[in-house]
């Protein structure tokens, strides 16, 4: 997420999750499904490998053109499952294990969702969720028209849509939320993973329906989808100079002392976790009192539509005169500034039109000079990288993108390969809904799913991108990119209502590069332990009393938690357990999805490594005895040179909980 070598996983604080929806016809002619994942974005490569195992699966059922995959865009999630060499320099290369356990469990999701469908209704709501987002480019967005901006009370969409799913006896099933905010509360200090904020809105209001269940079980499923979030930050307090705590809400972002290093945001809470709960528990809020009022049925045919799209090669008619076009991919130099959620490096800073000959030479040295055609195609920004022209080993950007949108009745869906920003997203919005209505579909709602399908950076509007900010300077087809989807999906909207999506051409398939594992990530070493320990052993132990509001903590002899992700996808790794006297028997109450549970893994020397549990007490917590476990694998070499994972657990004391 944020494109940081340094943030390396540690361990985890919540399960990420990919939740599938599933709705079809009556007559089950056509089907459209919807899956949010909680992952940064979803990449080219992870989409072509969940497709290929669904047509193996399923035949025709489910295919490009009806599957939207949307990545919540968590900043705490893994890397390393992309193709494209740019994405590699920061993540480690290609890493395997990521990629499978991510296709995996999408398909997983989609498999449980197929084995699950029931007659039922959808409903619609919409409403404004306050005090959870601000615009980290406002200089930008100043860029736009005064007339388009008096349209609006904000530099940010407020508003939440909502699609709640019922079963014909009106049973719960699940519902749909889209808001545009980045889930960038947790920061790039962050080491545990995490689903962020929407992560915990969804947590949220799982638990609530899924009375009495651990996270990740139960029949309800809440997904909280990403939308037009380019520009929107959750970190309501603004940017401040670390170190002299001024502000630094300028249109260079950057601090007296420092430069724009020193220049972060802050959430509304003390810590970055207590900004993630405060920012979540908001969406929350909002998406609850939607789902109970929701009254307005969707209704109508399902349909949906797909086309591969060279974007680097796109002529668009701005008007009967003038044609305009898209370019090869390139990233600014405001790109390696980062933006107030997570700064970038060095002295680079947001909003720079000119180059440094400093760097551009030590570019043309170690990447090559971007061509005379890609300078000019990209004017005003300066380009530090010219990912277009860089094939070595593979291809560095995408060229072939994924346009898509599906209507289920009256609701029209357009996956977006990247982050809009706030007005591109309501350009492109208003845009799609005057096309269904020139063409006899009147009052469509039109929602944006954000970062689905392929990663392309940002999408500004011209006028946001003259002035480039870091969302300006990560349009990669240039100035007329935002224009360039305007024309693709209105042509998909065309051809929903007209009902001639079989006439799109299918357009110029992706590649598919010859990679395995292509990695940095050391492979697994052999577990080791102290002398006179085992695996699982207690090194800290708990105290014997807490009460609720304290931290319970216990320190194992641990394994690297990789030994048990890649030989179970299911594995959990930590329990706390209440004692039950009457049965004899021990119960349990958290998992290492709660919230309330913090597991860290750190690596010693010499193959050794600790692990400690921590459990948040929360309040309103049943007093009683409790314990807290640990369950890992380790792994072992053998003589024969194989090696082989091994399961332990470790258990700390029981310890008492006191009503304060």
């Amino acid at each position: 997420g944020y494109a940081n070598p340094d943030q390396v996983g540690g361990g985890l604080l919540m399960r990420l999750y990919s939740r599938a929806f599933i709705m079809a016809d009556l007559d089950d002619s056509r089907r459209v499904v919807f899956v949010s994942v909680d992952i940064g974005m979803v990449s080219q490569r992870l989409r072509l490998e969940v497709l290929k195992k669904l047509k193996d699966k399923y035949g025709e059922l489910y295919r490009q053109d009806n599957v939207i995959l949307s990545g919540t865009h968590t900043h705490s999630g893994p890397g390393g499952y992309f193709q494209y060499t740019l994405f590699w320099i920061t993540s480690k290369g290609l890493i395997r294990p990521s990629l499978n356990a991510i296709v995996n469990g999408i398909v997983k999701s989609i498999d449980t969702a197929h084995q699950n469908m029931k007659r039922g209704r959808l409903f619609i709501n919409r409403g404004t969720v306050e005090n959870s987002q601000i615009n980290r480019s406002p200089f930008s967005y100043l860029k736009n028209p005064a007339s388009e901006r008096s349209r609006y009370s904000s530099n940010t969409d407020k508003e939440m849509v909502m699609l709640k799913m019922v079963d014909r006896n009106g049973q719960e099933l699940g519902l749909i939320s889209w808001f545009a905010v980045h889930p960038v509360s947790m920061n790039n200090t962050n080491h545990l993973v995490n689903s962020d904020n929407m992560g915990y809105a969804s947590y949220l209001f799982e638990q609530e329906k899924n009375k009495g269940m651990l996270p990740g079980e139960g029949s309800f499923v809440a997904a909280f989808a990403s939308s037009n979030l380019g520009d929107v930050s959750p970190n309501t307090k603004g940017p401040f100079c670390v170190n002299t705590g001024e502000s630094c809400n300028n249109p260079q972002s950057t601090c007296p002392v420092g430069g724009a290093t020193m220049c972060m945001a802050m959430g509304p809470g003390n810590d970055m976790f207590d900004s993630t709960r405060i920012i979540g528990q908001n969406i929350y809020f909002k998406a609850r009192e939607l789902y109970e009022k929701a009254s307005q049925e969707v209704t109508g045919p399902l349909s949906s539509a797909h086309q591969w799209v060279n974007m680097s090669d796109v002529s668009v008619e701005l008007n009967a005169t003038h044609t305009v076009k898209t370019c090869k991919p390139a990233l600014g130099y405001s790109f390696a500034a980062g933006t107030i959620d997570g700064v970038g490096a060095f002295n680079f800073t947001q909003g720079s039109v000119e180059g440094d000959p400093f760097w551009d030479e030590i570019r043309d040295q170690l990447l090559g000079e971007p061509s005379n055609e890609t300078k000019a195609c990209h004017e005003p920004k300066p380009i530090l990288f010219s990912t277009g022209e860089m094939t070595r080993p593979h291809p560095w950007h995408p060229d072939i993108v994924d346009v898509q949108m599906v209507a289920i009745g009256s609701l029209a869906i357009v996956a977006v390969p990247g982050e809009f920003t706030t007005m591109s997203g309501r350009r492109l919005r208003e845009a799609v809904k005057r096309e269904f209505d020139s063409h006899g579909t009147p009052r469509m709602d039109v929602v944006i799913a954000g970062l689905c399908n392929v990663y392309t950076h940002y999408i500004t509007t011209y006028e946001e991108y003259q002035v480039q900010r870091y969302e300006a300077a990560s349009t990669i087809y240039g100035p007329h990119t935002l224009s360039a989807y305007i024309q693709l999906y209105k042509g998909l909207a065309r051809a929903i209502a007209t009902n001639t999506v079989q006439d799109l051409p299918r357009g110029p398939e992706p590649p598919v590069f010859n990679i395995s594992n292509l990695t940095l990530v050391p492979p697994l070493t052999a577990d080791r332990m102290p002398t006179n320990k085992t695996f699982g052993d207690v090194l800290q132990e708990v105290r014997q009393q807490y009460r609720a509001r304290e931290v319970a903590e216990v320190t194992f002899v641990g394994a690297n938690p990789r030994s048990s992700a890649e030989n179970a996808t299911e594995h959990n790794f930590l329990t706390v357990e209440r004692y039950n006297s009457a049965s004899d028997s021990w119960h349990v109450v958290e998992n290492d999805a709660s919230w309330d549970t913090r597991f860290y893994w750190t690596k010693g020397l010499f193959g050794q490594s600790n692990v400690t549990v921590e459990w948040h007490i929360p309040p309103g917590t049943e007093p009683g005895v409790y314990r807290i476990r640990y369950f890992g694998h380790y792994k072992k070499r053998l003589s024969n040179n194989r090696a082989v994972s091994i399961p332990f657990e470790g258990t700390s004391s029981a310890f008492e909980i006191t009503a304060l």
